[in-house]
């Protein structure tokens, strides 16, 4: 009679555990009133628990730590390590033994392995050790596989693997946002403020151990995440960093153009490389992980053809007397440019000069300073308009208004005050 024939034994056990911090122990108090029927039996039952700490019995947590009994919850940036024992179960001895360890992700198959060279023996009752590690930097489903090949003493090679599902989940929420800085004076203006928004989305607490910016080669930028005092900067979080669970923080960096770069009008335009943040934390008992972004990107503002910013203006004027301003025309285009500047009055602010002079060519990404003399006639915060340039080359006009503020005061009225 025909049987079906039994699925083979082999004679090695493969044993997979995954190497991670052991948490606390947690255990669920009982406890009741002196007058109730139980007296205190909870009572002397919680101080003969070894589990319990002495003094404080009614604690959830004891003194104890727990291993993991599966893989537990992996999260991106995470180090992924796993100890992984081959065994003799047999009572003889086998030959060229090589074990593989692999890590399949949505995108790729990574051999993790510490060697890829074959034990030449393996005595009963012996065992074949490793430990391997890996940085997890995908989210979605992984798969461990582990492969064993032998030969047994009769020569017939065996092999047999196994596999190890576990999902790597997203430990932060990372959301930037770009401001440009506004301001009259041309050594702001290509300011970069970056707010990043960070939000813990895992169910334990984090110790957020460093959040900066790596700027790109164009910027240079300075963390605004500390308040400055006699002796040191100190955070604006406070000294214990903690992020709970679902807890959002706030950093703002601020970045500028390094000045062979400013320099160029034509440089930083369109779509530019900021940088990227890097992220490091640790979790329960120490267990630390790390979060790149990819590279940040922002559209840089646009100037036109022709950008007119303000070098240099007082902060207070006084009311119908002339002061000196220092304009700063760059030419933005891919072109000469033959620049004519028109001054024309508004309501409140005249230009002293004559109108319509030649400045002169200007090429590609040059510039040129232009002191102006105006004066005000109406008191208070006024606004700077009316300057106008025409490039004669292409016929082509370019208006400027709201160029700036000043406050005009009268000195008549501050002497009698």
């Amino acid at each position: 009679m025909e049987v079906n024939q039994a699925k083979q034994e082999h004679l090695l056990a493969l044993k997979v555990m995954r190497l991670t911090k052991p948490t606390l122990f947690t255990n669920m108090p009982v406890t009741c009133e002196d007058r109730d029927l139980p007296g205190d039996l909870f009572g002397r039952l919680m101080k003969e628990d070894p589990s319990t700490i002495r003094g404080a019995e009614a604690l959830m947590l004891g003194e104890l730590l727990t291993l993991p009994q599966n893989f537990g919850n992996i999260f991106l940036g995470e180090t992924f390590s796993s100890y992984i024992s081959v065994h003799n179960d047999s009572s003889q001895v086998v030959k060229d033994i090589l074990v593989k360890a692999d890590l399949q992700t949505s995108s790729q198959r990574l051999n993790l392995s510490a060697s890829n060279n074959a034990v030449t023996e393996l005595k009963p009752d012996s065992c074949i050790d490793d430990v391997i590690h890996h940085e997890v930097k995908e989210i979605g489903t992984h798969i461990l596989v582990c492969a064993v090949s032998y030969t047994t003493q009769a020569g017939e090679k065996l092999y047999f693997r196994k596999f190890f599902k576990f999902q790597v989940l997203k430990p932060l929420d990372v959301k930037t946002k770009f401001y440009n800085a506004e301001s009259d004076l041309s050594s702001v203006t290509d300011e970069v403020f970056l707010e990043a928004q960070i939000q813990n989305i895992t169910t334990s607490s984090m110790f957020m151990e460093k959040v900066s910016l790596e700027s790109s080669m164009m910027y240079n930028v300075a963390e605004l995440n500390t308040v400055e005092t006699e002796d040191e900067g100190t955070s604006t979080f406070g000294k214990m960093s903690y992020l709970q669970p679902m807890d959002t923080r706030q950093y703002l960096y601020c970045l500028k153009p390094k000045p062979e770069f400013a320099e160029k009008a034509g440089v930083i335009k369109g779509v530019t490389v900021i940088g990227k943040l890097d992220i490091v934390w640790k979790t329960n008992l120490g267990e630390r992980g790390r979060l790149q972004t990819s590279q940040l990107q922002r559209m840089a503002p646009g100037y036109g053809d022709v950008r007119l910013s303000l070098e240099m203006i007082p902060d207070t004027v006084n009311l119908e007397e002339p002061f000196d301003i220092t304009c700063k025309i760059t030419n933005c285009s891919e072109r000469t440019m033959d620049l004519v500047l028109e001054m024309c009055n508004t309501c409140s602010i005249h230009w002293c000069g004559v109108s319509g002079r030649q400045l002169g060519k200007v090429s590609p990404s040059a510039s040129l300073a232009l002191p102006l003399k105006l004066l005000s006639s109406v008191q208070g915060l006024q606004s700077i308009s009316g300057l106008r340039l025409t490039d004669t080359f292409l016929k082509r006009t370019y208006e400027y208004d709201d160029i700036a503020q000043v406050c005009v005061v009268c000195p008549y009225m501050s002497r009698e005050s």
